[in-house]
C-alpha cells in the first residue's frame, strides 16, 4: 500500500467534521485545509442570486446549533454529534410540537441503524434525520425543536487550479465538495483529487490541467456558464471525480457520446490496470456528468469510480464512513489507478513513421542480425506498433489494435522515436 493512501485518508478525517453544503463556512474551512496541500488552488466566491442558465445561485446557509429535546428532556438529533441529523438548508426554528406533528418533519432510511442524508436546497423548509431504530422508540408527549441557522444573501464558494503544460490542450478534473460527513459519496472525490493535483504539479506535463472543486449540480452549471467557450476549445479529456474511496470493484460511467477520448482512455487503462470492472451506461448517470455532457455543452467527461453513487447500500447515509467503507487501501489503489490514467492521457500523440516501407531495424540495434532464432516478443510488438504509425492513429488506438498494454505500446513508440524512426505529432 502506498503512503498516498494514508495521506488521503488522513485528509478525509480532517475534513470529516465540517458541515459542507452548497455554500457556507464549512466549505470555506474545507478549502483552507486543502490549500495547505495545494497552495496554488484559487478560491472564488459567486454571489447569491446570480442567474446561471435556468438556475440561480442559492442563498448562503450556515448552522450554529440544532437539536430536538424529548418530553423527558433527552437531546436527540443533535447537529453537533452528527451533521447528517439536520435536513440540509433548514431554516431557523424554535417551537414545541406533539409527537404526531414532529413525525411529519422526520426522515429515516430503510436500513434500521442508518441516518439518511436529506436536503431542501431550493424550498425553504426544515427537518431532522434519524435512524429508524430511534424513530420507532420516540415517546408520546411534547417535543422542543431548535434550529439556529441562517439563510442569507451571501455567496457560493468553489476552488479552481489551472496548471500550464507544454500545450493548451487541457485534461479536466471536477469533484464536488458540498456534502456533510459522508466518506465515499463526497469526501473521497476532493481528497483523492487534492493528492492527484499534487502529483500533477510535481513535474512538467505535456498537457495543461484544469481542476475544480465545486458544489454538485449548481456548481458545475455555474462553471459551465462562465467558462463554456474555453472549455469547448481546450478540453481534451475530462473526468468527474466521485465515489473513489472504498476498496470494492471499479466502475465506469461513459460520457453521453460514449466514444470520446475520455471514454477511450477510461476503458483502455481500466482493462490494463484493473481487468474486471462494472460497466454502466449513460442512462445510469447522476452526478455532474449530467451538466458537462448535456446537449449543446457536449464536453468529453466520463467517470471512473469504485462503488458507484446510488448503487451501494451505505449511499447517502451515516454508514458511508471512514472506518468500515472508505479505507487507506481503497484510496491507495484509486490513487495508483488515476496516476496511470494521467500519465497515459498526458502522453497522447499520433506517432508517424518517417520512412517509406520498413526501416532497417538491425542497424539500429532493434532487430537481431543473425536470422533463424526465436523472435523476442518485444521485437514483434515493436514491429506491430511501427506498422500502425501512420500519423492518424494515436498511441492508445495503436495499443488496442496490437492488443498490448498502453504502457508497453508507449515504451515501443518511445524506442522507435529515439531511434529516429517515428515522429511524435
Amino acid at each position: 500500500m502506498s503512503s498516498a493512501g494514508k495521506n488521503i485518508h488522513n485528509l478525509a478525517k480532517k475534513l470529516w467534521p465540517l458541515n459542507r453544503s452548497l455554500s457556507g463556512n464549512g466549505v470555506r474551512e474545507s478549502f483552507q485545509i486543502i490549500k495547505k496541500i495545494i497552495p496554488e488552488l484559487q478560491i472564488h466566491e459567486v454571489s447569491s442570486g446570480k442567474k446561471v442558465f435556468d438556475w440561480n445561485i442559492p442563498k448562503e446557509w450556515n448552522v450554529k446549533e440544532a437539536w430536538i429535546k424529548t418530553p423527558s428532556g433527552k437531546k436527540i438529533c443533535d447537529f453537533s454529534v452528527n451533521n447528517l441529523h439536520l435536513l440540509g438548508y433548514s431554516i431557523p426554528v424554535h417551537r414545541k410540537l406533539t409527537l404526531v406533528e414532529l413525525q411529519q418533519k422526520l426522515y429515516t432510511h430503510e436500513i434500521d441503524e442508518a441516518i439518511p442524508y436529506r436536503t431542501s436546497y431550493y424550498n425553504e423548509d426544515w427537518g431532522f434525520c434519524l435512524s429508524k431504530n430511534e424513530f420507532i422508540s420516540l415517546e408520546e408527549g411534547l417535543y422542543e425543536v431548535f434550529i439556529d441557522s441562517e439563510l442569507k444573501q451571501g455567496s457560493l464558494t468553489y476552488g479552481e487550479l489551472l496548471i500550464k503544460g507544454q500545450t493548451e490542450e487541457e485534461i479536466f478534473f471536477s469533484t464536488y465538495i458540498c456534502h456533510p460527513s459522508m466518506a465515499n459519496n463526497e469526501l473521497s472525490g476532493p481528497c483523492l483529487t487534492t493528492y492527484l493535483a499534487k502529483f500533477i504539479l510535481s513535474e512538467k506535463r505535456l498537457k495543461s490541467y484544469r481542476i475544480i472543486f465545486i458544489p454538485e449540480t449548481i456548481g458545475s452549471i455555474n462553471y459551465i456558464s462562465d467558462n463554456l467557450p474555453v472549455l469547448k476549445e481546450r478540453m481534451f479529456a475530462g473526468f468527474n471525480m466521485t465515489c473513489v474511496g472504498d476498496n470494492r470493484c471499479f466502475s465506469y460511467l461513459p460520457s453521453r457520446n460514449g466514444n470520446t477520448v475520455s471514454d477511450l482512455y477510461s476503458k483502455k487503462i481500466l482493462d490494463d490496470l484493473v481487468g474486471d470492472y462494472k460497466k454502466y451506461t449513460w442512462l445510469d448517470r447522476g452526478s455532474d456528468e449530467r451538466q458537462y455532457c448535456s446537449p449543446g455543452v457536449d464536453l468529453p467527461v466520463s467517470s471512473i469510480m469504485r462503488s458507484k453513487f446510488g448503487e451501494y447500500p451505505e449511499y447517502h447515509t451515516s454508514l458511508d464512513d471512514l472506518t468500515n467503507l472508505v479505507t487507506e487501501e481503497g484510496f491507495s489503489s484509486s490513487y495508483i489507478f488515476y496516476k496511470g490514467l494521467i500519465e497515459a492521457v498526458d502522453s497522447h500523440c499520433y506517432p508517424k513513421s518517417i520512412f517509406l516501407c520498413e526501416p532497417n531495424l538491425g542497424k539500429r540495434g532493434l532487430y537481431p542480425l543473425l536470422s533463424g532464432g526465436k523472435k523476442d516478443v518485444s521485437i514483434k510488438l515493436l514491429k506491430n506498433v511501427l506498422s500502425y504509425c501512420d500519423g492518424e492513429l494515436s498511441i492508445v488506438e495503436i495499443s488496442i489494435k496490437v492488443e498490448s498494454k498502453y504502457v508497453d505500446t508507449l515504451q515501443a513508440v518511445n524506442k522507435l522515436n529515439r531511434a529516429g524512426l517515428v515522429s511524435l505529432n
